[in-house]
């Protein structure tokens, strides 16, 4: 059983009480020095499955496939472009619905505390306006906590680590169901009401590909209904090529840039490309941003004026205020270097932090109140940040939604409440367009540093928010900061506007955290509608990479690895020509012959200790002892299928006689195979055969066990394999290369580390 810990649990290293653990661990590790964590970082979780890319080409799917026409084709194909669309407006209408309830509630909430601040400063006792700030913040996370720690907790953080996993071919339980979609919209829109440091654009892209596997299955398993639509797209190659899409489709939602996630689902997922895919997905992206913008215009009253293309909007950037000169693209390359650091600082801090939640923070009750917790410090951190600025800024001409006057004379507010009092978004906007002098270099250097340990102390928690905001902010707060030093450097010259670095910055503080390149470039330079900023914004982010990942990785990939996922990079580690497949995979085989008695595969299934998903079927000669040539690979759910209809037979010369299973009987049972406890096979029934010729897929992957380990990976991850048989020169069975085998092997400082595997 998982324990719903925003990571789960790894390694059993989440008890409390470590000692007893690293007394179990001493037989498998060598001892650490005491003062390093127990190593739980370098095992490999053996409880994620591999999706199946590679169609089984067995004799049912070629028959189908002949049987298809030409126009039958074409309706398939029609039929993608009609779930992309549908993607695309949902995902849009999705999108639609979290804005407009964040905006009118946390609209309602900064009110209520506005007035209540009002009316205290008057007359004194300003600590029941902090008091009923930070419990309104503490109430409203708590239920959004509770929802997740309790109902669903893969919806908690904001579920790109786990997309990013299901579209490099590991199946993560429950991410694609719709009862996630439902925790994480509901989520997403408590976290940010409740003011936590927090945006809710990263949990838009779980939300897409949620919306996508849905639709392309034609049924939902939480629901109970089957709509007996779209029966042929009832597999894990069609399922992710969807997935895919709506991960594009939520991006483009988000910050309003088609362009930007299709890349964003190149860079990030799929390790599949085609033409037609990448048309289809643009496609998706496309419909998704008009549909967003077209309802959010008809919403703000303005009914033929499509204005607002994503949920942020930076806002226009005018080229001629705003152009940049030759010489500014060494100050952009240094602000590129400085974003690297801070955020190789956010993500370590974060790791520890990640760390220690493993550990110790692992009941839900635990996380619920560390979400409360919090939520309290923000909302008083805030409000002390604000009471102790004296930086105050007429009201005339400013565009402030909720102008605190606290202690400034009338007719001014609070600049300092402008970045505190506030939705992410909104703040962001307005550090980038506020005209020169609405911002004092002290309060945004407070509230840069102040914001930094906030974020970094958020993400993570079991709450359903995205990372991408908060590091916008921070960004565009430093930036601001540098642009205004700048100017008072070189005595207010007129080249340092100060929403031109803001930008910089933010770009820059995002790429040292994520670690992104070419999709951000390109959604920094649609949300902001200018593509003079290309070039320098690539620049930032180049360096930010290049200096952060001198430091430690990305966000994400630190968070794919601390939760032991077998993910498979780009590229086989550079070292790694020495080993070859002999030594990289599993043996002993466990094989099946291709006529079999039912009660051995029986007893294969239900071994616990093995627990395998494919056996290779071998030739079966009953007088040698050897093993003997490969004839084809069967899978765990295809013999279960068959054991569930009963397809056997008496003895081995007998033909069957009762109905033959069509493809459809498969697709049926797809995605969640009945286990094979739930199946009865009486005595008398494990003593028929059984005969696997046309079930298993006759042509597998094969690899000589001579293969290097290079070559082996590039075979196994371009075509998203989940098994490689490994033969002999005689064409039989010595080995199974699987994903754990080959996510093993990375690249540590030392140089190719092999982590261990561990059954939870």
């Amino acid at each position: 059983q998982l324990t719903p810990s925003s990571f789960l649990r790894i390694g059993q290293l989440s008890n409390v009480d470590l000692n007893e653990d690293i007394h179990e661990l001493e037989t498998e590790l060598p001892r650490q020095r005491p003062n390093e964590i127990p190593h739980n970082e370098k095992l490999l979780s053996l409880k994620y499955e591999s999706l199946d890319y590679d169609n089984s080409e067995n004799q049912l799917f070629l028959e189908e496939e002949r049987r298809i026409n030409h126009a039958a084709f074409r309706t398939v194909e029609i039929k993608r472009w009609v779930i992309c669309a549908m993607i695309g407006i949902l995902t849009g209408l999705v999108a639609c619905f979290i804005d407009i309830v964040v905006e009118n509630l946390a609209g309602l909430k900064y009110r209520v505390v506005k007035d209540n601040i009002d009316k205290f400063t008057a007359k004194g006792g300003l600590s029941f306006s902090l008091l009923l700030w930070a419990t309104l913040n503490a109430s409203v996370v708590m239920v959004g906590s509770v929802i997740v720690a309790f109902i669903e907790p893969v919806a908690a953080g904001s579920g790109i680590p786990q997309i990013k996993c299901y579209l490099n071919g590991v199946k993560i339980p429950h991410v694609v169901r719709l009862k996630t979609l439902v925790i994480k919209v509901c989520g997403v829109i408590l976290s940010v009401v409740g003011g936590l440091a927090v945006g809710k654009e990263g949990p838009m892209i779980h939300s897409g590909a949620v919306i996508a596997a849905g639709i392309s299955q034609g049924r939902s398993t939480s629901l109970k209904r089957d709509f007996k639509i779209f029966e042929y797209f009832r597999r894990d190659t069609e399922k992710r090529d969807f997935v895919s899409a709506g991960a594009a489709a939520g991006v483009s939602a988000a910050f309003g840039a088609p362009v930007g996630g299709v890349l964003f689902s190149l860079e990030e997922g799929a390790s599949f490309w085609n033409q037609f895919l990448t048309w289809r997905i643009f496609f998706a992206s496309m419909i998704s941003t008009f549909t967003l913008n077209s309802v959010l215009s008809v919403y703000h009253g303005n009914a033929w004026d499509l204005s607002s293309p994503g949920l942020i909007n930076f806002g226009r950037f005018d080229s001629e205020k705003m152009g940049y000169t030759i010489q500014e693209i060494p100050i952009f390359i240094f602000m590129g270097v400085v974003g690297g650091i801070l955020g190789a600082l956010f993500n370590a801090l974060n790791y520890w932090l990640t760390m220690f939640r493993i550990r110790y923070i692992h009941r839900p009750c635990l996380q619920v109140v560390e979400a409360m917790l919090v939520a309290a410090v923000t909302a008083t951190v805030g409000f002390v940040m604000i009471y102790c600025s004296r930086d105050c800024q007429p009201i005339q001409g400013s565009s402030v939604a909720y102008p605190l006057q606290l202690f400034c004379a009338d007719g001014e507010y609070n600049s300092m409440a402008t970045a505190f009092f506030n939705t992410p978004e909104k703040s962001v906007v307005n550090l980038f367009h506020d005209p020169p002098g609405s911002y004092n270099p002290m309060t945004l250097g407070m509230f840069t540093l102040m914001y930094f340990f906030l974020a970094c102390w958020t993400y993570g928690l079991t709450v359903s928010a995205g990372v991408f905001i908060p590091s916008l902010l921070i960004g565009a707060a430093w930036g601001r900061l540098f642009g205004i030093s700048l100017s008072y450097l070189t005595k207010g010259s007129i080249w340092a506007d100060p929403g031109k670095y803001a930008l910089m910055g933010a770009a820059a503080q995002l790429g040292g955290i994520v670690r992104m390149t070419l999709s951000l470039t390109v959604i920094m330079m649609e949300a902001t509608g200018n593509v003079t900023y290309g070039f320098p914004i690539m620049l930032v982010l180049m360096t930010a990479k290049i200096v952060g990942d001198y430091f430690v990785e990305g966000l994400y990939d630190m968070h794919i690895q601390l939760q032991s996922v077998p993910f498979l990079h780009w590229e086989a580690p550079v070292t790694s020509h020495s080993l070859t497949a002999r030594e990289v995979m599993s043996t002993p085989v466990t094989c099946l012959r291709r006529i079999e008695r039912v009660g051995t595969v029986v007893d294969i299934l239900s071994d616990t200790s093995s627990n395998h998903n494919g056996f290779p079927v071998v030739e079966s000669n009953p007088d040698t002892t050897q093993v003997a040539g490969l004839r084809g690979l069967i899978l765990r759910s295809q013999l279960i299928v068959l054991l569930k209809h009963k397809v056997f037979v008496e003895r081995a010369n007998l033909s069957l006689v009762q109905r033959r299973l069509k493809l459809k009987d498969f697709r049926d049972a797809y995605p969640r195979f009945p286990p094979i406890q739930s199946i009865h096979v009486s005595q008398d029934e494990r003593k028929c055969m059984i005969d696997l010729s046309e079930f298993m897929n006759p042509s597998p992957y094969t690899v000589p066990q001579e293969a290097s380990l290079p070559r082996v990976f590039k075979l196994f991850r371009a075509l998203g394999l989940r098994h490689l048989v490994v033969v002999d020169n005689r064409n039989e069975v010595v080995g199974m290369v699987t994903r754990k085998d080959l996510a093993r092997y990375r690249l540590g400082k030392e140089g190719l580390e092999e982590l261990s595997l561990a059954q939870t």
